[in-house]
């Protein structure tokens, strides 16, 4: 009889192991890794230079669902998308998701950047740039950014009967950082930041392979040599406020300098560093890009055109001639800003962004290990039919009021807490920018309407156009 006992308790054990293994649980989302490091980051590179990156996440969508594991840039990750994949990201007030960037971006920025910080670090750091960026800020810095647009315009525009126009927004939105935030004018120390920065930037988003010749080795090497001009520049802003008080607002890396609290800075040294270069990457492309494509669209949409144009010129017969735009100029430019949105949400500068799991989450019936990637993708909201009716056609009106379109689907500059801290100056250097354009000028489209993404959009051609100059107002 105990024989039988001992039998049956020995054939019980593994049946009630199995039963308890069968119990629901924690699974990572479907899909796969790939080969290690590279993963699917070149089918997703391949994909945004060919243009067709958001059918490529379609194509992942429709084969795993609304979630899904792959591998991008070095890490293991996971790509969600849609609404509450937005909220999700951008309201998350706790430690679940932190900053992290690609390895790539983290290596050419650098580690206290604002993008890789959280907590009190991020709140500290990110609390340092709204104080130079906020409007009541930005209102006086508006004709200094007055005087670089007409600048810009009399030495690359008139006269030329034929621009491109993305390498000249590249050139203008880098005048006015270097101006602006790091208090450089024209001259031989800004122009030493030209081309290593352009170097630097077109190894953002790429497999960190740090081999002689790869895009990465190019970007991490230009890097250095930015952050070198940047510690210099660093070090005679000291020496000048040490001995002259300077004005802590003439300039981002002054004011950052200037807070101090019980003697001690606010912002070390590396962090003023580290966000000077991610304010230089922010700012310039993205406003670049976003002022290339409304002049695109300005080209394609006759009667858009005219009424930005109708809008601009009312606020040009308010001025005297020479006479620099105002604050309360660009609170009249309304039309305008619903064009730039519009145009936003078309061809948003930024694809998409990560975020990191800092410990297991649970999310949509699966599970984001804890030091993953979270993948989120902009146009996924963007062209969404049942948020945007009719997506692909261009309507300004979407955002007559703004408080039609439902939270965290409309998210260029992010969301929530984390919104970009640089809005409002984009808002100031693209409306600036086109008042200047449509008042002086119609323009021809030359090359064709494709663009590629390396990993922002890029026009052909750089946007070849004709000029005509407009008969200027007396």
């Amino acid at each position: 009889m105990t024989s039988i006992f001992l039998v049956a308790l020995l054939l019980l054990i593994p049946i009630l192991f199995l039963l308890r293994s069968t119990k629901p649980s924690k699974r990572v989302p479907p899909g796969s890794l790939g080969i290690p490091i590279i993963g699917q980051s070149l089918g997703l590179l391949r994909a945004m230079r060919a243009n067709t990156a958001e059918k490529w996440i379609e194509d992942r969508i429709n084969k795993y669902g609304p979630i899904s594991k792959l591998s991008l840039f070095g890490t293991p990750t996971v790509l969600i998308h849609g609404q509450a994949a937005n909220k999700f990201i951008f309201a998350n007030g706790g430690d679940s998701i932190v900053n992290q960037q690609t390895q790539s971006i983290k290596m050419i920025l650098g580690d206290r950047n604002l993008l890789e910080l959280s907590g009190k670090d991020h709140s500290r750091v990110r609390g340092a740039l709204v104080s130079f960026l906020k409007p009541e800020s930005l209102k006086q810095y508006v004709s200094k950014i007055d005087e670089e647009v007409r600048s810009h315009i009399r030495m690359h525009w008139e006269r030329k009967k034929q621009v491109k126009v993305l390498p000249l927004m590249k050139t203008l939105t880098f005048n006015i950082i270097c101006s602006l935030l790091f208090g450089l004018e024209s001259g031989k120390q800004r122009d030493q930041f030209m081309n290593p920065f352009q170097a630097m930037i077109k190894g953002m988003w790429s497999v960190p392979i740090n081999a002689p010749f790869t895009r990465y080795n190019r970007s991490l090497r230009a890097s250095a040599r930015i952050q070198k001009l940047l510690k210099e520049i660093v070090h005679q802003k000291k020496v000048e406020h040490e001995k002259n008080g300077a004005n802590s607002r003439q300039d981002l890396i002054s004011c950052m300098l200037s807070m101090v609290e019980d003697d001690k800075q606010v912002i070390t040294e590396n962090e003023i560093i580290h966000n000077a270069m991610l304010v230089m990457v922010a700012g310039h492309d993205t406003s670049s890009i976003l002022i290339t494509f409304i002049i695109r669209l300005l080209a394609n949409e006759p009667a858009i055109c005219a009424a930005v144009l109708q809008e601009q010129e009312e606020i040009a017969k308010g001025k005297l001639l020479g006479e620099p735009l105002t604050w309360e100029d660009l609170s009249k430019m309304k039309y305008t800003w619903r064009v730039a949105n519009e145009t936003l949400r078309r061809f948003p500068p930024i694809f998409g962004g990560f975020r990191k799991a800092a410990t297991d989450i649970e999310y949509d019936g699966y599970v984001i290990p804890k030091g993953w990637q979270i993948f989120w993708v902009t146009s996924m909201t963007h062209m969404d039919n049942n948020i945007f009716p009719e997506p692909s056609k261009f309507d300004p009106s979407r955002f007559e009021n703004q408080a039609s379109t439902p939270p965290y689907c409309f998210v260029p500059f992010g969301g929530g807490a984390r919104i970009c801290p640089g809005y409002e100056f984009a808002r100031v250097e693209i409306l600036v920018a086109i008042h200047y354009l449509v008042t002086k000028f119609s323009w021809k489209r030359l090359s064709d309407n494709s663009f590629s993404r390396d990993p922002m959009p890029t026009p052909t051609q750089g946007l070849l156009i004709e000029l005509f100059p407009r008969k200027q107002l007396s």
